[in-house]
């Protein structure tokens, strides 16, 4: 993707790691960047769960 828009603070999510990460197709937002990571939330049901992933394990939604 040549013209892919910045992951920013709110941006929504999915992770694209299906060979090291167990969220591999989870949807989640932003809540925060440090450095090449961010902080994602993923909602669902009756939990919440944060985690920090790399930006490049990352697509904007």
């Amino acid at each position: 993707m040549a013209d892919s828009l910045p992951i920013l603070p709110g941006s929504t999510v999915v992770v694209c790691d299906a060979t090291t990460s167990i969220y591999n197709g989870y949807q989640g937002f932003v809540q925060r960047i440090s450095g090449r990571s961010a902080a994602v939330l993923f909602e669902g049901g009756n939990w919440d769960k944060l985690v920090t992933l790399p930006l490049s394990r990352l697509q904007q939604v």
